[in-house]
């Protein structure tokens, strides 16, 4: 296990990096403050050092609300988004280390973005270790994104996030999403692949807690005997 100092007092931090890009994101993105301590904290836990745009996320950033909220990525945590250690409880972990699946973001519909974590191999963990996934809630799977967590950020700077989505926003979107708290979702019925109207706009649409938008995943994902999704993140 390496000291907080030696993840810390690195050469060539990302932080400086990443916020150049955050500063010429094709997608509005708002990036919130972090708490010192539960950053640093955090960064202890996942034994990555501030080089990494991980790192740099942990010890630097409270979070990133993109799209107006449409999809909130977690940071080191603070006063408006729970934080990396928080969302995956690294306060509790035994061994220092990033776990099988860390959960790195969610969006408004209940999507769960991870990394892939140096352990997870076999059937029940989609993709190779270092490697994004993403829980859709309309095939209920973890898909692999075929890139890394550095990779995925700077995909999503670049305004990608439109195709990413395509046919699951509706006009008017961004201002229903913008009025959510960050730690709400919207339940949408039918849901994709199921009946779904031609027009997105025409579905029914509830906010809600985020936890509960995942649980409703979880408990569906049971009813239609599919695999166990695993932890989607304490919300």
């Amino acid at each position: 296990m390496r000291e907080l100092s030696e993840l810390v007092e690195v050469e060539e931090p990302a932080w400086p990096v990443l916020t150049e890009r955050l500063a010429g994101s094709a997608a509005p993105v708002r990036v919130l403050p972090v708490d010192p301590v539960a950053g640093r904290t955090c960064l202890h836990r996942l034994q990555v050092t501030a080089r990494s745009f991980l790192g740099a996320m942990a010890l630097e950033c409270g979070g990133l609300v993109l799209d107006g909220g449409w999809l909130r990525v977690h940071g080191g945590g603070g006063p408006d988004l729970r934080g990396l250690g928080e969302v995956n409880d690294l306060s509790a972990a035994v061994v220092f280390g990033p776990p099988l699946r860390l959960v790195v973001g969610h969006d408004v519909l209940g999507g769960v973005f991870a990394l892939n974590g140096p352990g997870s191999e076999g059937a029940e963990h989609p993709g190779r270790p270092g490697e994004m996934v993403y829980f859709a809630p309309d095939s209920l799977r973890w898909e692999p994104m075929e890139t890394t967590y550095s990779s995925w950020l700077l995909w999503m700077l670049a305004g990608n996030l439109e195709g990413f989505y395509e046919g699951l926003r509706w006009t008017g979107w961004r201002e229903e999403v913008e009025g959510l708290g960050l730690g709400q979702g919207l339940a949408v019925r039918p849901r994709s692949g199921e009946q779904t109207p031609a027009d997105p706009a025409a579905a029914s649409r509830r906010a809600v807690p985020l936890g509960e938008l995942t649980a409703a995943h979880r408990d569906l994902c049971a009813a239609r005997g599919l695999p166990d999704p695993g932890p989607f993140g304490l919300l």
